[in-house]
């Protein structure tokens, strides 16, 4: 790409489904958008297009920051990932200020996984709706917590001590999920398999906690 995009490609991009990346346009906003590859055309009917992860990546910046300034490298293993800002964010755990709890959020949390769900079909070769998606692979935490969420584990609240935690980690396509006790652990693994996740059950050398490390399983 060599020029940024236009004031109104970049409101089509902030107007993308937050959770699938599916866009809405005329026909010659999209095929810009294809051209500069932000966005992609799906080969099946009805032919929908959605945003490439570059389409992704250029919404989730922030267009005020200093062009200057360094970008955060990973984030820290134990702290929440920040909230998408305008759109819908699974619940990660230990959030500060948590979106409120309720009817409108399960019926959210429902429909989010409901279109995470459909853009596997979409996305992946086989049309398979059992198997991670490249979408999750570069949302790890956010697809895992939409994973937890959905399936109504309670994530922590703001002192963490409850509840699930969704937290990156240092390993490529690895997220860890920390919990109170074994059982909310055993329960989370079940849901993250169930959801197409491999799990494995870790001890903290130092804290000597229990935790689960899950990646998106790719077969």
């Amino acid at each position: 790409m060599t020029r940024p995009p236009t004031a109104a490609q970049r409101r089509l991009i902030e107007a993308a489904d937050p959770v699938t990346g599916r866009l809405r346009g005329t026909e010659a906003q999209l095929t810009a958008l294809v051209k500069r590859g932000l966005a992609f055309r799906h080969p099946r009917p009805p032919h929908d297009h959605f945003l490439t992860p570059a389409g992704h990546r250029m919404r989730e910046d922030d267009p005020a920051a200093e062009p200057e300034s360094p970008r955060p490298k990973s984030p820290r293993p134990d702290s929440p990932q920040p909230a998408d800002t305008g759109g819908f964010a699974a619940r990660v755990g230990g959030e500060e200020a948590p979106p409120p709890a309720g009817p409108a959020r399960v019926r959210e949390v429902h429909s989010a996984w409901e279109g995470l769900l459909e853009l596997r079909r979409m996305t992946n070769p086989d049309g398979s709706r059992e198997r991670p998606c490249g979408w999750e692979r570069t949302h790890l935490v956010r697809a895992a917590a939409l994973a937890l969420e959905a399936a109504g584990h309670p994530p922590a609240g703001p002192t963490g001590t409850d509840g699930y935690r969704v937290r990156a980690t240092p390993q490529p396509e690895a997220v860890a999920v920390h919990g109170p006790d074994d059982a909310t652990l055993s329960a989370c693994a079940a849901t993250l398999e169930k959801a197409g996740w491999q799990v494995g059950e870790h001890t903290d050398r130092r804290s000597r906690k229990r935790y689960l490390l899950a990646s998106p399983r790719r077969v």
